[in-house]
């Protein structure tokens, strides 16, 4: 594989976990979900990992003190979607040569496998970005994965509340984990705009921007559609925690 970096999303609060704690912290299986994830990161040789930091910024720097100089921090002052969180990061990665994996940080049970999957597709289709995406049994809520006709191609990524009733017909979705070519993903950054129905800049516009200037946009999807499921409650929380802590 080429140079790898990634960028962990990780400001958020998690309103509906019904805590002051940081979403990313909460525990499960005995440490908090987001270290699942670095460890993975960390094991699959990933060496530029920056954590992208908001709500108690001070503490989850506090936690995840033990990793060093392994991550760097860098604050989403204001949470203004998932485009502008990865845009904090440009700074710190400006001078990065190869491609940037960006992954949200309630993932916790993403096996290093999937993560490689993804980078070796992205890699051997020499996309300009590629999505990892799955066929979960409700597809309810999530953004959908909108292919060109009969292709691996992606036209674009639509969120579930901006969707036409035939975009929520299909049932793949997009898991919010990416594989990008660092020379493409901040210029198209600044391309997104906020026109949605949640006044947000959106990560996945990045899909339809690479594609509208002809470049690849690529996919890859996995057949285990529990491992990219994000934590959003404390019910998804305790599922999951029972589901692969049995494994």
């Amino acid at each position: 594989m080429k140079n790898l970096a990634a960028v962990v999303l990780a400001a958020g609060k998690g309103t509906r976990m019904k805590s002051d704690l940081p979403k990313v912290l909460h525990p499960i299986l005995g440490r908090p979900m987001i270290n699942h994830l670095l460890d993975n990161l960390i094991a699959i040789n990933i060496k530029k990992i920056v954590v992208v930091i908001g709500y108690k910024a001070d503490l989850v720097r506090a936690e995840l003190s033990s990793y060093g100089e392994k991550i760097k921090f860098v604050l989403q002052s204001e949470q203004l979607g998932t485009g502008h969180a990865v845009m904090m990061a440009e700074d710190i990665l400006s001078d990065f040569d190869g491609d940037i994996v960006v992954l949200a940080g309630d993932v916790p049970f993403l096996t290093q496998s999937t993560i490689t999957k993804l980078v070796d597709v992205h890699q051997d289709e020499k996309a300009a970005a590629t999505v990892l995406s799955a066929v979960p049994p409700d597809a309810t809520g999530y953004g959908r994965v909108i292919r060109q006709p009969g292709t691996d191609i992606v036209d674009c990524i639509v969120e579930h509340k901006d969707a036409t009733e035939e975009q929520r017909a299909v049932n793949e979705i997009n898991s919010g984990i990416f594989c990008f070519d660092n020379r493409y993903l901040f210029d198209s950054l600044r391309k997104i705009k906020s026109d949605n129905a949640q006044k947000e800049f959106y990560l996945t516009d990045i899909m339809a921007i690479l594609s509208q200037s002809g470049l690849k946009a690529a996919v890859y999807k996995t057949p285990n559609a529990d491992e990219v499921l994000g934590i959003n409650s404390l019910e998804q929380m305790a599922d999951l925690e029972a589901r692969f802590g049995s494994k």
